[in-house]
C-alpha cells in the first residue's frame, strides 16, 4: 500500500524512490524546487551539482550551475522562462537561462550590503506580473528589495536598522517571497507568519499558526502551500485558513519531514517538498483524484 497523507480535496499518496539521481550522486540539502510549464523538476541544492533537472517520471534531464554558487537558497522563473535564483552565502542573486547559461548578477559575489540595502545573506526570489523582482534580503538583513525586469533597483520596504520586529511589516528573517494576483507573500520566518503585501508593500494580512514558515507556493486555484521549517507541511486557502496539514515531529520516515525548505505544485496538482537540515532529500506527492 502506497503512503498516503492530507485528508479531504488534498489527499496525496507519496512517491517513494521519484528522483532518480545518476550513479555516485546524492543530494545534499534541497533549499528550492520549482517546475515549468511541461512538468520538469528543477530541484535546487547544496550538492556540487547545484541544479539539478528532471523529467516528471524522475528520470534525470540535465544538470548546471557548478561552480556557481556558495549555497543554494530559493528561485523562481521569471516571465521569460529563465531562473532567478539565490545564494545567502555569496549575497547574490543570479540569471540562467534554463539550460544553465549565466545571463546576470544582482549584488557584489561575496561582499554584504550595508545595512539595508541589497543584499545581505537573500534568502529568496519572485517575479511579478510586470517584470518586476522581489527580493527577500533575509539573514542578514529585514527587507524585502523591488528591481524592474533590467536589474535596476527601484525601493525597498522592512526594517532599516535590520534588528527584527513583530508589527504589521516588520521582519524576523524574511525566508521565503512568492507572489499571486499581484499580492506578495512573505514566510517570515522567526516571527513565525505568512504576511501580505501589495506590490508596493503596503501590509494586507497576516496569518499567524506557522512553526517557522520556509516556503509558500500559491497554486492557480487560490490554494496555498507552505513548509515549515519544524517538520510540517500545510495547505491553506488565501485568508490562512488550513485546509489539511501533516508531519510535525522530526523523522526521515518516507511521506514525513525532516525540515522542509522548498515547495512546488506541477500542472497535475501533485506536490514537490525539498528538505535540508537532516532531511536532504526531495519527496513527490502524487495528489489522489
Amino acid at each position: 500500500m502506497p503512503i498516503r497523507v492530507g485528508s479531504g480535496e488534498y489527499t496525496y499518496d507519496l512517491v517513494e524512490g521519484w528522483a532518480k539521481l545518476p550513479e555516485g550522486w546524492k543530494f545534499t540539502q534541497v533549499a528550492a524546487v520549482a517546475v515549468d510549464e511541461d512538468d520538469n523538476v528543477y530541484a535546487f541544492n547544496r550538492s556540487e551539482h547545484p541544479v539539478i533537472v528532471f523529467d516528471r517520471a524522475g528520470n534525470f534531464v540535465r544538470s548546471w550551475g557548478e561552480g556557481h554558487f556558495t549555497s543554494a537558497h530559493g528561485l523562481c522563473f521569471a516571465n521569460d522562462g529563465t531562473l532567478w535564483l539565490a545564494d545567502n552565502v555569496d549575497h547574490t542573486v543570479k540569471r540562467f537561462t534554463r539550460t544553465g547559461e549565466h545571463v546576470k548578477t544582482l549584488g557584489t559575489l561575496g561582499v554584504p550590503a550595508a545595512e539595508g540595502e541589497p543584499f545581505n545573506k537573500p534568502t529568496d526570489v519572485a517575479v511579478a506580473s510586470n517584470g518586476d523582482l522581489y527580493v527577500s534580503d533575509g539573514y542578514g538583513n529585514t527587507r524585502i528589495h523591488v528591481f524592474d525586469d533590467s536589474g535596476a533597483y527601484k525601493f525597498s520596504w522592512g526594517q532599516t536598522e535590520g534588528l527584527p520586529g513583530v508589527w504589521d511589516g516588520d521582519f524576523n528573517l524574511p525566508h521565503n517571497i512568492w507572489i499571486h494576483k499581484d499580492a506578495v507573500y512573505v514566510a517570515d520566518r522567526e516571527n513565525q507568519r505568512i504576511q501580505v503585501f501589495d506590490l508596493e508593500g503596503s501590509h494586507l494580512d497576516t496569518w499567524p499558526d506557522f512553526i517557522q514558515p520556509t516556503d509558500i507556493y500559491v497554486d492557480s486555484n487560490d490554494i496555498a502551500y507552505v513548509g515549515e521549517l519544524r517538520n510540517r507541511m500545510s495547505i491553506c486557502d488565501l485568508s490562512g485558513r488550513v485546509i489539511t496539514r501533516w508531519g510535525r515531529f522530526p523523522t526521515a520516515d518516507p511521506g514525513m519531514f525532516y525540515a522542509p525548505h522548498g515547495v512546488w505544485v506541477d500542472s497535475h496538482g501533485d506536490l514537490y517538498v525539498g528538505e535540508v537540515l537532516e532531511g536532504q532529500r526531495l519527496q513527490k506527492f502524487r495528489r489522489v483524484r
